[in-house]
């Protein structure tokens, strides 16, 4: 059977930005398949809230820092487009699992920024190769990066690094991938109130005022300020975007 529903893959998509994005994307009349690492429970509720909005959803466990994995993760993947969707691909892959670091570089330990490579850099590229055969011509990527590699703040040069990494990362996958018509771009939000980093931007007033007062537009983001910005780019309309890395950040620290 052909397919003619859009379905989009969001990873890290059971809570904060990408639980938000896989919403949004479901509000444009995308299908959702969103992993989670271990909130399964979590996952469940943002799959009845796409079912909600009149889209398929589904959610699949994944370890986006462990490589071994992706061939178990692929297979499944499969089995449930075929299972739910009767086709072998998917249009759109939203790279957003991560985890954040603060530790001045000084101290930042061999363990923490191994595990920063391994979810953010080595896990992105490695599940991207391992997915593209099932991405769709035409298709949709998106890296999330963060305004951290415009911006420098103490504590964040290890996590900022990998996602430097990954803008880089981008421009050569949109390179090699556009004789697809695949186009791949990278988000890069600026401080958003969630749960990231232990909630520090969310629940620390003095951070929450701080960040605030270094936006042109006043307040920190939120969820809801990115999710939208991700869904739209998936859209047919903005598909002459390629390439670019899109800080959405209200204005933070001009």
């Amino acid at each position: 059977m052909k397919k003619t529903q859009k379905i989009a893959l969001v990873t890290g998509g059971s809570r904060g930005l990408g639980r938000n994005s896989a919403i949004a994307l479901s509000r444009k009349g995308f299908d959702v398949i969103l992993t989670y690492h271990s909130r399964k429970e979590e996952a469940e509720l943002a799959i009845k809230e796409i079912e909600e909005n009149g889209q398929k959803a589904a959610a699949l466990q994944l370890d986006a820092g462990d490589v071994s994995t992706f061939e178990r993760f692929a297979s499944r993947l499969a089995d449930v487009l075929k299972e739910k969707w009767s086709t072998e691909h998917f249009d759109v892959l939203i790279n957003n699992a991560g985890f954040g670091v603060n530790a001045p570089l000084s101290a930042t330990t061999e363990e923490q920024f191994d595990s920063l490579v391994n979810v953010h850099l080595k896990g992105v590229f490695f599940l991207t190769q391992k997915l593209l055969p099932r991405i769709s011509d035409d298709g949709r990527i998106i890296n999330i990066s963060t305004g951290l590699t415009r911006f420098a703040l103490d504590g964040y040069g290890a996590y900022a690094a990998m996602k430097g990494a990954v803008e880089v990362l981008t421009r050569y996958m949109a390179k090699e991938w556009g004789k697809r018509g695949i186009r791949v771009n990278t988000i890069a939000p600026g401080a958003i109130a969630t749960d990231f980093q232990g909630g520090a931007v969310r629940d620390n007033q003095d951070i929450h005022d701080f960040i605030g007062s270094q936006t042109a537009l006043g307040r920190v983001g939120r969820a809801d300020d990115i999710g939208g910005v991700v869904a739209s780019l998936c859209t047919d309309e903005m598909g002459w975007v390629n390439a670019q890395r899109i800080e959405a950040s209200g204005g933070m620290f001009l």
